[in-house]
């Protein structure tokens, strides 16, 4: 049966990766771009994707693209954090009413905003949703807007996950966790006692397994992706360390007093020490439903997960990455083929998330 699956925000790291795994999983594919030229050329000619052009603020682009999906994923968010109540909001708007126009469902990446400093790590999905930050409760309202839909002829999927990092990742918590000179690693900065990171083609082949079990998916469904839990504010350090082959890279704390001192002049420092807590705290989460539901869920290694994203930063690695082995990424019923890597367009996309 043919599938049809629309992204919005197809550049950004998420959209890029879920791209992909559809493909992969043998979805027709359409994407929405302002430049859909310029998003092609990016993307690259290997991507057999129907680009088409549109402005996700509008309602009508998004329902014309829309048209004849079963599935949109809403990839898009506010650039560099800027006015999220402003842009955010009414961008999932759109996608909403045009869900609810097809009886799609709707995806939508999950943020550990929505959840206070204290609630651990490990958060179920049924945790009491209580943000402390602005984006934390445009967060709750977009799975309120998500939940409201389902009463009107939309599905939705939330599939909730921590920090990202991979290839095709460009504004990763590894890209500011990391300084680098000149194809090396020079230093790596202290994370809090315990912080979740989400491999990017380990979560959106998930995504790509969650959906070819539609027949068994409530109308409104959330899954917590647990991917590799940083334990230690020296853990991340630690890790690329081992992941480079040198154990010199200095790990260093991070240096919050010169992102206090230019906030009132940078508006993504301001929004940086919001989420401050992030950094600072512990939090998890529990993927015990979806182990329950999928089975085996998707986890590269994390040494060959860093050595992939650190390659895509143009750090030089030592030990090449085919000899690390590759997680098995079979489709159902592939006989335990392990799925294709993402094409090479992909690697080194600059769009942001």
């Amino acid at each position: 049966m043919s599938r049809t699956a629309l992204i919005i925000g197809a550049n950004g790291s998420f959209g890029a990766h879920a791209m992909v795994a559809l493909l992969r999983h043998g979805w027709t594919v359409k994407a929405l771009a302002r430049d859909p030229v310029a998003a092609a050329r990016r993307s690259g000619v290997a991507m057999p994707v129907e680009w088409i052009g549109g402005d996700a603020m509008s309602a009508a682009d998004v329902a014309a693209a829309a048209r004849g999906a079963d599935v949109i994923v809403h990839a898009a968010n506010p650039p560099k954090y800027k006015n999220w109540r402003g842009l955010a909001l009414p961008m999932l708007a759109a996608t909403l009413a045009a869900a609810r126009a097809e009886g799609a469902r709707v995806v939508l990446p999950g943020a550990v905003y929505n959840f206070a400093p204290d609630a651990g790590v490990h958060i179920a999905e049924d945790a009491p949703q209580a943000p402390v930050t602005r984006k934390g409760r445009v967060r709750v309202e977009m799975e309120e807007m998500l939940r409201a839909a389902t009463h009107e002829g939309a599905k939705a999927l939330v599939l909730r996950a921590g920090d990202f990092f991979g290839p095709a990742a460009p504004n990763s918590g590894l890209l500011w966790l990391t300084t680098r000179k000149a194809g090396a690693v020079t230093g790596v900065y202290r994370t809090g006692a315990s912080h979740a990171f989400a491999y990017l083609p380990d979560l959106a082949e998930t995504l790509g397994r969650l959906l070819d079990r539609e027949a068994d998916l409530a109308d409104y469904e959330v899954f917590h992706f647990a991917g590799h839990q940083f334990v230690g504010e020296n853990a991340l350090g630690e890790a690329v360390r081992r992941a480079v082959g040198d154990a010199r890279i200095p790990i260093r704390a991070f240096p919050w007093p010169v992102i206090w001192a230019a906030s009132p002049f940078v508006t993504m420092f301001r929004e940086m020490l919001e989420m401050r807590y992030l950094w600072t705290g512990s939090i998890g989460l529990d993927d015990a439903k979806l182990r329950a539901f999928l089975g085996d869920v998707p986890s590269t290694p994390l040494i060959c997960a860093l050595r992939e994203s650190l390659a895509d930063l143009e750090v030089e690695i030592g030990v090449s990455l085919p000899s690390m082995g590759r997680v098995d990424r079979a489709q159902p019923g592939t006989g335990g083929v392990s799925a294709p890597p993402p094409p090479a367009p992909l690697r080194g996309a600059t769009s942001p998330i």
